[in-house]
């Protein structure tokens, strides 16, 4: 399969901190015994302008399957790479764990030329991009995305960060990558859960703005696992994926406006996700039923049809993911990390709404007895 290559271009002048106005997409599928291609990414990086070190960071359970094959492709391209590995998992993106990216990159004597390389999932991406924002006060860095939630969202478009005790994400900064390097094969490895999860992801972009990716999700007999997809069927949805995700960065860089769709579902699924301490749900889990929550919120205020908000649900459920709100979590928690949520604008709360399958709206028009009531119509029954 031919590499799919998709240029991001801003216009933003926070790129005299990265270093550049542009950077590409590559989509580069297997090629030779290796399994993966990212043996070839440290020539792609040198063709880049990149050299001198690299620091890869990963976490154990990727780094078993991936930095070898990596680590010998940048010796290879002439970098200086090293590997430093932290803990998986949503509970550790703090930023403790950024404190220990900086001791590595002391260690290692990374410079204002060196390039860290994120070799994971999303969280992983979101670290390093902020550890490589913020350390010398600003290097280069790369995204290698290796769960489909980091392919088709996380890698992409230059938001990076860490969680705060009181909210996710609140603790970050816009910062680009140079490149982001997808190779699909490497999802061979991915725990079924986590493919499922990434998959709202992908809804997303067809309920908020491509309907012919929805569509063709709704006309595969299966899609819950990665062995569901053809190659070439996988390899549609990370093109039109990456190409959604990168047109609206490209209109608004620093979500002052257009971007803010792309927080579809977010905003309950965050709270979702902090009330129940990043333990119960995947992120794509808890999007999952915040997309189906606003959708009933849409229904609710008249904007879509209940038809739409039906076929949604369906399609969320026929992914393998979760359509309802769990029992046992108090209104008023959810209330609480709502109002302390980065999206709140001058005490209101803002939700992206659907207004057919294809076009989504933001506003923050929606009141507090629309957001009860639609948690409420979607509740799983309390345990007896």
């Amino acid at each position: 399969m031919d590499p799919c290559l998709i240029p991001v271009k801003l216009s933003s002048s926070s790129f005299r901190d990265s270093g550049t106005e542009s950077y590409d997409i590559l989509i580069q599928s297997a090629e030779g015994p290796s399994g993966h291609s990212l043996i070839q990414l440290g020539s792609q990086m040198r063709a880049r302008g990149l050299s001198g070190k690299a620091l890869v960071v990963s976490h154990p359970g990727i780094a078993k399957h991936f930095a070898e094959r990596l680590l010998q492709g940048l010796h290879q391209a002439g970098f200086a790479a090293h590997l430093y590995l932290l803990p998986a998992g949503e509970r550790y993106k703090t930023l403790r764990s950024i404190a220990k990216i900086y001791d590595a990159a002391l260690a290692f004597g990374l410079e204002r030329s060196s390039t860290l390389v994120a070799l994971g999932g999303g969280v992983i991406g979101d670290m390093v991009g902020f550890a490589a924002a913020t350390w010398l006060r600003g290097i280069p860095f790369v995204q290698v995305p290796t769960s489909l939630l980091a392919m088709v969202d996380a890698a992409i478009g230059g938001k990076t960060g860490v969680n705060h005790p009181q909210g996710k994400n609140l603790i970050g900064a816009f910062y680009q990558p140079r490149l982001v390097w997808i190779d699909p094969t490497v999802l061979k490895t991915l725990p079924p859960r986590e493919f499922t999860s990434a998959l709202a992801e992908v809804i997303k972009y067809g309920v908020i703005q491509a309907a012919d990716v929805f569509e063709f999700l709704e006309d595969r007999p299966q899609l819950s696992r990665y062995a569901d997809f053809a190659p070439d069927d996988l390899h549609y949805l990370l093109r039109r994926s990456a190409e959604c995700k990168a047109w609206v960065v490209q209109q608004d860089e620093k979500e002052a406006g257009l971007r803010a769709i792309l927080n579809y579902g977010h905003t309950l699924g965050h709270a979702l996700e902090t009330a129940t301490h990043y333990r119960r749900y995947l992120h794509g889990e808890a999007v999952a039923i915040g997309m189906v929550a606003a959708g009933e919120i849409a229904r609710r205020l008249g904007w879509w049809s209940a038809a739409e908000a039906e076929r949604q649900r369906h399609l969320i459920e026929k992914a393998g993911l979760p359509s309802q709100w769990p029992a046992g979590i108090p209104w008023e928690t959810v209330l609480r990390v709502m109002q302390a949520d980065k999206k709140v604008k001058q005490g209101r709360i803002r939700f992206v709404l659907p207004r057919r399958i294809g076009q989504a709206e933001l506003t923050d028009q929606v009141e507090l007895v629309d957001i009860q009531a639609a948690v409420e119509s979607i509740a799983s029954p309390r345990a007896s």
